[in-house]
């Protein structure tokens, strides 16, 4: 799936990035404010009581997701919509050890395609850098904060949501309570008549199901906005399906696409085997999260998911938590899934991360090239839920987050 997970296995944890977008504003990048200019505290975002007509952002009108006003609205995501608790339990937060090391920020380099190289520190400010952990051997080396962001904030982690999603799918495989070469409508006969009718639960795991459905998000006839129009909890002007479910049955095959050939990238999935994840385990994605790590490896912060109107988790891309949190999910992979002497995470899954993932699927041909800006249609990049921080491990490079945001 997404590449973002990938920094976390590194323990360079959770680069979260709110900054322009064609997505959130479609002025080209040269004319967006800077990341001072931006500041949500500069800004006076939702301060006051209440908050003056000019600094009220909403949901309903969609000014909380529009650049410069999402750097605010990603700390605050559960102010705007309804949202499910994955808890962290009663006990204690088990701190991190801490051994900061000041001279990160001054480390030089020369970012790709630029004359002149630049700080670690400048880099975070050009990049619109909300946060940073880094964690070294398990120990806090480097933490950074800006913006709306504080040590004890959540952040939306936006697509990061789909390798939690992807793990616990991954956990159930391991354990024999998902069975990923049966059909996906072994646990989901709702989906039967739609595009995950003929499918196998691996191939959604591995995003190489052939959906006819575009994540394009310059596109205003793409289908991500039917998409997210019917995963929205407020009623929606226009919307012709309430609830994630409901949309992802009226999703219907590519012609021509071969399922299990190439990976495309597409949220449904993700979704898609949130449902799969649910159904099979007999809870929802946000307890099982709870249950099964948030409360098993000492979280300082509760997480919690975005939920639709059915009150659905949003399993591809409604997580919001605190940054050293991520950085414990990190750790614990990074660990062989072992926290204090306790298998949480089956060792066969961490192997499996661990030996990457398809090149054939990431390198073939899709249904359409990308080009002129659009997505490809069935092609891509290759990480699956189970792998979703394989190539990263391997090849160390920042998360995608920093270059796409998808929701």
């Amino acid at each position: 799936m997404t590449h973002a997970f990938a920094a976390v296995a590194l323990a360079l944890v959770l680069l979260s990035m709110s900054g322009p977008s064609r997505a959130a504003d479609k002025a080209p990048p040269t004319s967006a404010p800077d990341t001072e200019a931006s500041d949500p505290r500069v800004l006076g975002w939702m301060q006051g009581f209440p908050p003056p007509p000019d600094k009220r952002l909403s949901a309903a009108d969609g000014s909380f997701f529009r650049f410069p006003a999402l750097r605010w609205s990603v700390v605050h995501m559960r102010e705007f919509l309804p949202t499910v608790e994955v808890s962290r339990g009663l006990g204690a937060p088990v701190p991190l050890p801490v051994a900061l090391d000041g001279a990160i920020d001054a480390i030089r380099f020369t970012p790709t395609g630029a004359r002149a190289p630049m700080t670690w520190k400048a880099s975070l400010a050009a990049n619109y850098t909300d946060g940073l952990v880094v964690l070294h051997r398990g120990r806090l080396v480097y933490e950074f904060y800006a913006g709306e962001l504080r040590e004890d904030r959540s952040h939306a982690a936006m697509s990061v949501t789909k390798s939690l999603t992807g793990t616990l799918a991954a956990m159930l495989a391991a354990e024999g309570v998902i069975d990923p070469a049966a059909p996906v409508t072994r646990y989901v006969p709702e989906l039967a008549g739609s595009a995950f009718a003929d499918v196998r639960v691996r191939d959604v795991m591995d995003m190489t199901t052939c959906l006819r459905y575009s994540e394009d998000y310059a596109d205003p006839k793409a289908e991500i906005w039917e998409y997210a129009k019917a995963s929205n909890p407020l009623p929606q002007p226009g919307a012709e399906v309430v609830g994630t479910t409901a949309y992802l049955r009226t999703l219907q095959p590519e012609p021509g696409c071969r399922v299990g050939e190439a990976f495309a990238y597409k949220t449904p999935n993700a979704d898609a085997l949130g449902w799969i994840v649910a159904r099979a385990s007999g809870t929802s994605v946000a307890t099982l999260l709870s249950e099964r790590i948030w409360r098993r490896i000492g979280m300082e912060q509760a997480g919690y998911f975005q939920v639709d109107a059915t009150g659905m988790p949003v399993a591809g891309g409604g997580f919001s938590a605190g940054l050293r949190d991520m950085a414990r999910f990190g750790q614990l992979l990074l660990d062989g899934g072992s926290w204090q002497g306790e298998q949480l995470i089956p060792r066969a899954v961490v192997e499996d991360i661990r030996k990457g993932g398809s090149r054939a699927a990431f390198a073939r041909p899709g249904m359409r090239a990308w080009s002129a800006g659009r997505i490809a249609t069935c092609g891509g990049s290759h990480t699956t839920p189970m792998a979703h921080s394989r190539r990263a491990a391997s090849t160390a490079r920042p998360s995608t987050s920093t270059r796409r945001r998808r929701w």
